[in-house]
């Protein structure tokens, strides 16, 4: 059976400002959306392995949510790490705005840790919730040791940290180094904007460090995906169209999401990746796969957090 592994930071997070006539809810965030959007999107011959450190303080708690999902390879157990686990204060500002305040000490995967995790899986989903997932020089390494497709969505590599744990978006530093990291990137709107004012620049730059497909999420526009020329679906990561270095033509589109009226934005770029990734493995081609992201990613706005967040996306009936 293959296997994907799904790498990122599980986090506590408090909420406030969601719904502003109620008081803030505190439930998991960060990978465990992730973890949702691919238990309910693989297909039925994948199974995943999260690769994902826990602090001490949170680990019964997190036992308890590995054990609502149904797609995890036998006898998976998260890393318990001696420190406090990663929290997260989350104060919305309005439906698509945010700040953030992180707490917590949950290191980082080192190659070392990595390289044996890694050497029997058949893909890679990399999520940088907390931004200290891995450094450069270990995603270098991983790029360089590990065979199969690494999907990354970069996000809080955009994410300074200040000494009181408020996080600023930042440019990306030593951006092309990341980029060649990986096959498929995934930004949002913002992170964007601090690479280029135009999407181009950043499409051609990331493609010619290697990139075959990025995918920039715009809310609720959609997403907007720009592939190098050649690569519509993973079996195409075999070929290069093009020489190392070059772009070439770029294919690109914007594809929209459902019309919904948004209940939760909350983890809804990590659904969409999550999603994408799973239906790209499951052989799909670059639309279809962004569509059933998009769609993954407005069910999940209309449920709040994490906890059974598989089955809703799955279609079951959840009760609150």
């Amino acid at each position: 059976m293959p296997r994907v592994g799904v790498l990122g930071s599980l986090v506590w997070d408090q909420i406030h400002g969601r719904d502003p006539h109620a008081a803030p809810v505190e439930e998991w965030g960060g990978i465990a959306y992730a973890l949702a959007g691919m238990d309910a999107a693989l297909p039925p011959e994948w199974e995943m392995v999260p690769l994902i450190k826990v602090g001490q303080d949170l680990a019964p708690k997190a036992a308890d949510f590995f054990r609502s999902l149904t797609r995890l390879g036998p006898g998976f157990r998260p890393l318990e790490v001696p420190v406090p686990n990663n929290r997260v204060t989350l104060r919305y500002q309005s439906v698509e705005r945010r700040c953030e305040q992180m707490s917590g000490g949950v290191p980082g995967w080192t190659w070392d840790e990595l390289g044996p995790m890694v050497a029997d899986l058949d893909a890679l989903y990399i999520n940088f919730i907390s931004g200290m997932e891995c450094c450069l020089f270990t995603a270098t390494q991983l790029r360089r040791g590990f065979d199969g497709p690494i999907y990354a969505d970069l996000h809080s590599l955009f994410l300074g940290i200040g000494s009181d744990g408020m996080r600023h978006l930042r440019p990306l530093p030593e951006a092309p180094g990341w980029f060649a990291c990986f096959d498929i990137v995934q930004l949002n709107e913002e992170e964007m904007l601090q690479l280029a004012a135009e999407p181009l620049p950043v499409a051609a730059d990331a493609l010619r460090a290697g990139v075959s497909l990025l995918t920039v999420t715009v809310g609720a526009r959609g997403a907007i995906y720009f592939a190098r020329p050649g690569f519509d679906r993973l079996s195409d990561l075999s070929v290069r169209a093009v020489p190392a270095g070059e772009v070439g033509a770029v294919r690109t589109a914007r594809l929209g999401g459902p019309e919904i009226d948004v209940l939760d934005p909350t983890g809804c770029g990590d659904v969409f990746g999550a999603t994408a990734f799973a239906r790209l493995l499951a052989g799909d081609d670059v639309v279809t796969a962004t569509t059933a992201a998009n769609r993954a990613a407005a069910r999940n706005a209309t449920y709040r957090g994490a906890s059974s967040l598989a089955r809703h996306l799955r279609g079951d009936l959840v009760l609150a």
